[in-house]
């Protein structure tokens, strides 16, 4: 491997102490999640994780310049995203319950995943193994600039300025989607019915603010983030194409299929959305929403 991927042996030390980090929340999310029927336990972890790592890289890194805003920036992604999941109920003194994500229920009720032994299968090589490798994954980028043969310049600057834009970006989008939630489910917990709820609340989903202009400005906005963190390993001097890029392009393959599963839930649920899918870009703002 190290000579695989050109790795110095600090590079593959520092690897190593992150693969048991990675290895031991793969065995915590299982195990947690099989015994408390909560499948979410990968989710809280996904926003704390990169932090650590991000850390764990600039410690062994002798604080390089270059490394601690990279670990800044992941640590200042971490704590947006982990408020926007606390929002939701996700995090509660019972660290194993809290809120589980829409999509696990609705997936374990599938016939594809029954008798149980199939959703256990799915739950240990994709929730939890291949979860907490593509959170591994995304981060190299940190490992692959440890070593550089480039100094801090004007490419780090684009790649920080990036990274902060498009955390405010989603920072934004999640600050308009749970005024939106909260709004509509306010309303229906008053005793109305999604019928009756005034306009645009009535439709059932968002389609105000940035998500006028896309279906996913979220997921537009994680996607972005981590190509950009992916910028500061060709910055430091290890080439336009190198092999850290693997966690952004895999990344970006994740959340295609998860908003593709997610909008197929989002069809079946509320009639309009077929129309907002004809009329707004999925990722990339394109055409407004037409009222």
């Amino acid at each position: 491997m190290e000579e695989l991927l050109g790795l110095s042996a600090l590079q593959m030390e520092t690897l190593t102490v992150l693969c048991v980090i990675a290895a031991c929340s793969a065995a915590y999310c299982f195990i947690v999640g099989e015994i408390t029927r909560n499948n979410s336990q990968m989710d809280k972890l996904w926003s704390v994780l990169p932090a650590v790592y991000a850390w764990v890289v600039a410690c062994k890194g002798g604080f390089d310049v270059r490394l601690v805003i990279m670990a800044v920036l992941a640590t200042v992604w971490g704590a947006r995203l982990t408020f926007n999941f606390a929002l939701k109920g996700a995090y509660t003194w019972k660290f194993w319950s809290g809120e589980e994500d829409y999509r696990w229920p609705w997936l374990r009720a599938r016939k594809e995943f029954q008798p149980r032994w199939k959703w256990v299968i799915f739950d240990f090589l994709f929730i939890s193994i291949y979860q907490n490798l593509l959170v591994l994954l995304t981060t190299l980028p940190a490992v692959a600039a440890m070593e550089a043969s480039n100094k801090f310049g004007w490419l780090d600057f684009v790649a920080a300025v990036l990274m902060a834009c498009f955390i405010a970006y989603e920072a934004v989008a999640d600050i308009q989607q749970w005024r939106f939630q909260s709004t509509k489910w306010s309303m229906i917990n008053s005793g109305k019915k999604l019928g009756e709820l005034p306009y645009p609340y009535n439709l059932g989903f968002n389609t105000s603010g940035l998500w006028r202009y896309s279906r996913h400005p979220n997921y537009l906005g994680e996607q972005s983030i981590w190509v950009s963190f992916y910028i500061f390993s060709v910055a430091a001097g290890t080439g336009i194409i190198n092999w850290s890029i693997c966690g952004a392009v895999l990344l970006i393959l994740l959340f295609l299929g998860s908003s593709t599963l997610g909008e197929f839930i989002s069809k079946s649920k509320y009639p309009e959305y077929k129309n907002y899918v004809k009329t707004v870009n999925r990722f990339f703002p394109g055409r407004p929403y037409s009222e």
